[in-house]
């Protein structure tokens, strides 16, 4: 009866024991947040959505969540946050890295990728790892992967006719903040207005912006077309965009995390550049069937623009010239 009892009482310590032991586990885990100004249905949120299902499945001790449409932090204030400490992830564009490592800025250039295997061939050989090393080094963030953001289209909210950029004059396009995409506004011809991702939709509807531009796979997700009559296929950025971290987290972490987290985004990254890829393939008819009027300029005009805009530009002049080159002819 003693023994029993014993059995018994030690069943009910247990099980008390239980939900602090879990609570322990829980708090051991490693967090990872990653913030991203892409719409919760873009192909680049529904990669990151495949990479935290995939470290949930690593079981490695890592507990991941994605927060999209800059909700957690502001565009253009995550890569100070991951600097400050005061975040883990983001997806970081280019054009952040050139406000720190100017040399670099050639990669925001307009018409500078032909293609999105040209944008494959320069980042997943030795450039795209001399590039990596920089970011590493100099501001002490980890690439883990490079995702295909696609190519980005101006949209306007009323219909015009557009062969070149002089017809794009006084156009008051939304474009992100910064210098440089200033400098690539010139070579579309418009007047840019910097203005954050999540406000794009309203300063349509009010017409406070003429237009924006961005890859066709965000212009659906963010339902921009609901307020535009126009999409002008300018193609003027194949655009890349990083799976980036903290270096401080990265270091942090185990071998066997570290391995979990490096392989699910890079296998979300695959995924969302398939993804984007062949939804590109039929997304010009299906704005079309929206009732959208969908014009191909004369890019020749466009790229001509760019070089006039480029050469002798301030952004520029501290350009590594020859890694523009390097770039160019990958």
């Amino acid at each position: 009866m003693q023994t029993r009892r014993t059995f018994a009482a030690g069943l009910a310590s247990a099980a008390c024991a239980a939900p602090f032991i879990t609570a322990a586990v829980a708090q051991s885990a490693t967090t990872i947040r990653v913030s991203t100004a892409a719409p919760p249905s873009d192909f680049l949120n529904r990669a990151l959505e495949r990479m935290k299902a995939d470290l949930e499945a690593a079981n490695v001790g890592i507990q991941f969540s994605v927060h999209p449409a800059s909700t957690l932090f502001r565009q253009g204030t995550e890569v100070p946050a991951l600097q400050r400490g005061n975040l883990e992830m983001c997806s970081m564009t280019t054009f952040e890295v050139a406000q720190q490592i100017p040399e670099l800025g050639y990669f925001n250039r307009g018409y500078l990728f032909n293609d999105h295997a040209h944008l494959r061939r320069a980042f997943d050989g030795p450039i795209g790892e001399d590039y990596r090393k920089a970011v590493s080094s100099r501001m002490g963030i980890e690439i883990l992967a490079t995702h295909y953001l696609g190519t980005r289209q101006v949209s306007l909210r009323q219909k015009r006719n557009v062969k070149g950029p002089a017809d794009l004059a006084g156009t008051k396009l939304r474009m992100p903040a910064g210098p440089e995409w200033l400098l690539l506004g010139r070579t579309l011809g418009v007047a840019p207005i910097p203005l954050g991702m999540p406000e794009v939709y309203l300063a349509l509807k009010t017409g406070t912006i003429d237009g924006q531009e961005n890859p066709l796979s965000i212009f659906s997700a963010a339902k921009l077309f609901e307020v535009s009559e126009q999409v002008v296929l300018t193609s003027h950025v194949v655009q890349p965009v990083f799976l980036a971290m903290a270096k401080p987290v990265w270091d942090k972490l185990n071998p066997d995390q570290k391995k979990a987290v490096e392989t699910a985004a890079k296998a979300a990254a695959t995924w969302g550049d398939t993804a984007r890829l062949d939804d590109e393939k039929t997304i010009v008819e299906t704005i079309k069937g929206r009732g959208l009027t969908v014009e191909t300029p004369d890019l020749k005009l466009f790229r001509e623009a760019a070089d006039r805009a480029y050469t002798g530009a301030d952004a520029t002049k501290a350009w590594d010239l020859q890694g523009l080159k390097r770039v160019q002819s990958a």
